[in-house]
């Protein structure tokens, strides 16, 4: 069929030519060709009436598709053109389909914690420098004013002194200022 054909026939104009299809206009007392076609009701969409170009451009005008229908059936019928007039359902509850759940879906990076799930292995650090960025709790690439102001931050709050001379403290104290010397060495020119 061309492709004329097809458009033709898909937006509703009759064979012209007369002869067998041709349609007459269903108005009353219309005796032109049916040459346009209309849907015969909201319930019947797929079913048509033919009419020429006058009276088919006022039954359209006089057209509601929602005439008759409460408040209710107009919104329900919005609700489902919302989503093509297909069903749809919270995800895991369509029917036939069981109870959704965590366990069923691979998890390669732990967002639903899965239960009796061993945590991927970490990468150890590999040079001083990486070690330095993670006792420091930075990650790489940094400049100087980030490693200089964490720093600042770590030896504020792990200070023996803040600490009441807490060896743990003076411990972690001495870690951070290694790493920070580790570290700004790496970045000097």
């Amino acid at each position: 069929m061309r492709t004329s054909a097809r458009l033709a026939r898909a937006f509703g104009k009759a064979p012209a030519g007369g002869g067998i299809g041709q349609r007459r206009c269903e108005s009353t007392g219309c005796d032109q060709d049916g040459a346009y076609r209309a849907p015969r009701s909201p319930s019947r969409m797929t079913e048509y009436r033919w009419f020429c170009l006058q009276h088919v451009r006022e039954y359209n005008a006089a057209w509601n598709y929602y005439a008759g229908m409460s408040d209710n059936e107009v919104e329900a019928d919005i609700r489902r053109d919302t989503v093509w007039q297909r069903p749809s359902w919270p995800l895991g509850t369509a029917p036939g389909h069981g109870n959704w759940h965590a366990g069923r879906v691979s998890d390669g990076f732990g967002v639903f914690g899965e239960a009796g799930r061993a945590p991927p292995p970490r990468r150890e650090p590999a040079t001083a420098e990486e070690r330095a960025l993670l006792v420091l709790e930075l990650r790489a690439p940094v400049t100087v004013a980030d490693v200089k102001l964490r720093y600042k931050e770590l030896v504020k709050r792990h200070h023996p002194d803040a600490n009441g001379g807490d060896k743990a403290a003076e411990e972690r104290f001495k870690q951070i200022s290694e790493a920070y010397r580790t570290v700004m060495d790496s970045l000097a020119p």
